[in-house]
């Protein structure tokens, strides 16, 4: 644990335990370490309430976003009693979650408890979702402490609910997705008696917000087995619900298309995200993907980028698939769109699960190694230089410039003055009216 937000927490752990606190990492980055993943995150857990939790760290030095459910973010830097400021570039700039040991009232919205009462490491234990993320460390001690059995479902790599899984799922319904993403990114089975409980009660999964559903999904999507998470989704009853298209466009073809997503090399432009990958092609196997694409925008809370991402890698993946042969004009615009890093990565997945001719992804791929200037050259002329020459705007300012861009990309019109003597042509026989498709 040599990294800045481990030795973090740490610090925080060690400072509360010389105040008389105790105090442990807690959650996702125990099991993770367990599991030798590298964490996202070092959550603490201590005795010590919101108000020590301040009075230890200084109120400058804490944020009390979720006091409410015994949450305070501690600032990285010096104690409040040191007399050094801390550095300008200080790390982790994110605060680090100290949360209190409690125990859970009723959850009469599905969501969250209606109360909260502070307690002890065990009660702290029972109260959360599935036994792997009930564990503890003392980094003190240097021991895993463990009061729901987590090990021994890490180590059989099953994914099962801290006692009854019907009242876990009631209290909080978005548990049901979180059992599929974590099964699916961990690669676990989910044990029967917790995907029984899944199964019973997925329609209410209805309930959860659209943006907890989007959340979840994207993870899920992200994943390297993502397609053991729409499978999963499917079989749980869960898929109707948050993805009502999914049961019935169910297929080997997305299994081997999402199996074949890669990262590609370094200097090539990165995808959006690898969530918006995995969900082009998925729908690159739907028959109606761009009208399934819209509904799920509200469903999820997709982001503008992410439908633009999406879209453009639906409309053009083949292009860029077969584009061996194609003229340079028609795919280098796609090339220097700012989603080429999606697309190509969707068009290469589709390429390779088909295995269909490799060419067309290699040129695109060559061709994005090319020195900017090269790749996209300035244009000969642009709306603003017709302006200049005092010739009334209109549609045919776009054909011309649109036709001098293709023949410069594919060198059939190689200078400026290229250029303006074809445009003096033009304007001589058409005028300023619309040429009307006759710039070609």
């Amino acid at each position: 644990m040599d990294c800045p937000r481990a030795a973090e927490a740490i610090r925080i752990i060690r400072t509360l335990d010389e105040h008389g606190f105790v105090a442990y990492l807690a959650g996702g980055c125990v099991r993770d370490l367990l599991l030798g993943i590298r964490p996202k995150d070092y959550d603490v857990a201590t005795d010590a309430t919101p108000p020590m939790v301040r009075k230890v760290f200084g109120r400058n030095r804490t944020l009390a976003f979720g006091a409410s459910f015994g949450v305070i973010g501690v600032l990285a830097g010096h104690r409040k009693d040191d007399s050094d400021p801390p550095s300008p570039g200080a790390v982790p700039r994110e605060p680090t979650e100290v949360a209190t040991f409690r125990s859970d009232g009723s959850y009469s919205d599905g969501r969250r408890p209606d109360s909260v009462h502070y307690g002890n490491a065990p009660a702290d234990a029972a109260r959360r979702d599935f036994t792997i993320n009930g564990l503890f460390y003392d980094p003190k001690t240097r021991q895993v402490i463990d009061y729901v059995g987590g090990q021994a479902d890490l180590r059989r790599r099953r994914l099962r609910t801290i006692g009854d899984p019907e009242q876990r799922f009631a209290e909080d319904r978005l548990r049901m997705l979180r059992a599929v993403r974590f099964a699916t990114t961990l690669g676990f089975d989910v044990d029967p008696s917790t995907m029984d409980a899944v199964r019973l009660h997925a329609g209410e999964v209805g309930d959860v917000s659209a943006e907890r559903i989007g959340a979840e999904m994207r993870k899920t999507l992200a994943s390297d087995r993502a397609a053991m998470g729409l499978d999963l989704l499917i079989d749980s009853g869960l898929g109707s619900k948050v993805w009502p298209e999914l049961p019935a466009a169910r297929s080997d073809r997305w299994r081997q298309r999402l199996a074949s997503i890669e990262r590609g090399p370094d200097e090539l432009p990165s995808p959006l995200s690898p969530f918006v990958v995995a969900l082009a092609v998925t729908l690159t196997t739907f028959e109606d993907s761009h009208a399934v694409l819209q509904r799920l925008k509200d469903r999820w809370r997709l982001s503008t980028e992410e439908i633009r991402a999406t879209t453009t890698a639906l409309k053009d993946h083949g292009m860029l698939a077969g584009s061996a042969d194609a003229a340079w004009s028609d795919l280098q615009p796609r090339l220097v769109d700012r989603d080429i890093g999606t697309t190509l990565a969707v068009a290469a997945a589709v390429v390779r699960s088909d295995r269909t001719d490799r060419s067309g992804i290699r040129r695109c791929e060559d061709a994005l190694r090319l020195p900017p200037a090269e790749l996209d050259p300035p244009p000969l002329v642009t709306g603003k230089d017709l302006k200049q020459r005092g010739w009334t705007p209109g549609p045919h300012f776009k054909q011309w410039l649109t036709k001098i861009r293709r023949d410069q990309l594919d060198g059939r019109m190689k200078s400026r003055d290229d250029a303006e003597a074809w445009l003096e042509t033009q304007h001589r026989e058409h005028g300023d009216s619309d040429a009307d498709g006759r710039a070609s």
